[in-house]
């Protein structure tokens, strides 16, 4: 069974209203997650063994506020305050890993491991492994920006794929 509220007004305490069911009805509300966007890896990018290296995602599947450079920088630059959730997932093509890690970071400071301006994480594996990373960064809304910095140490060059889909993903949190 199947239950329905069928109402034509909606009236908030605050004496705002929204009307539901009439022709070019729009709700809008604090439930929106942009900006946002996802993009992944469409050409392999070699990563040095023991090197920590900014990951190229070149390709872009959306990008509701054109914030995701996918071609310069590679880097997403909100330009609207609040706090964003993140996510990385990265598959390099190698085995004999000894360690890997994956870092999303704020405003280009590499040397910074932990909240508020970094999510790090070190994994280790021996065969083709995916790993991800994600947590939650606040924006300030003007300059700052977020990228993904990886390191491998495989002891050579070892290539993140294109094929198991590499991608780098963001949204703001409703308010």
């Amino acid at each position: 069974m199947v239950s329905q509220l069928k109402v034509n007004e909606i009236i908030k305490q605050s004496g705002s209203s929204i009307t539901i069911g009439e022709s070019g009805d729009t709700i809008s509300g604090p439930f929106t997650n942009t900006p946002a966007f996802k993009a992944y890896i469409s050409s392999a990018q070699t990563v040095a063994t023991g090197t920590l290296t900014k990951i190229t995602f070149q390709t872009e599947l959306y990008d509701t506020n054109s914030a995701y450079d996918n071609s310069t920088n590679y880097r997403f630059t909100p330009q609207v305050s609040g706090k964003y959730f993140f996510l990385a997932k990265i598959r390099y093509e190698a085995s004999g890993y000894t360690s890997n890690e994956i870092r999303i970071i704020k405003n280009g400071n590499t040397s910074d491991y932990t909240l508020p301006n970094a999510i790090f994480g070190t994994t280790s594996g021996t065969y083709y492994e995916t790993y991800l990373m994600s947590g939650v960064l606040e924006a300030n809304g003007s300059t700052d920006y977020f990228e993904i910095w990886s390191q491998q140490n495989s002891g050579g060059n070892a290539s993140i794929s294109a094929s198991f889909g590499s991608t780098f993903e963001g949204y703001r949190l409703s308010t």
